[in-house]
């Protein structure tokens, strides 16, 4: 299936292990740089309380939820440890730094 592309920004935009919080119809998205330069979007709420998971702190492929220190996995979006639950990945797509995610990712998994 072909994915429908949404410009989001620079991938300068994120500070290194730093997130950005994009908002779209479907909600918001949590918009993740790691050391190592890889990009990965979320949902930007933890499946515990519903913490805002752009401001939790980024270590490696992973981000600590600020309110209960929930680690979420920005590969998988699942919980990490002895804690259970998960939140929506989306696509993102970096082309020479433009940062883009597949809209459809969030309407298939809205539906």
């Amino acid at each position: 299936m072909d994915q429908n592309w949404t410009f989001i920004g620079h991938i300068d935009d994120i500070p290194l292990r730093g997130a950005r919080c994009v908002k779209t119809p479907q909600g918001k998205i949590a918009v993740f740089r790691t050391a190592e330069n890889e990009v990965f979007a979320i949902e930007d709420h933890c499946p515990h309380k519903g913490g805002p998971l752009s401001q939790g702190i980024v270590h490696g492929k992973a981000v600590t939820c600020p309110l209960h220190n929930w680690v979420i996995s920005l590969e998988s979006g699942k919980a990490l440890g002895a804690d259970e639950g998960a939140v929506r990945t989306i696509a993102v797509r970096n082309t020479d730094g433009a940062l883009s995610i597949a809209m459809e990712s969030l309407l298939q998994a809205a539906e």
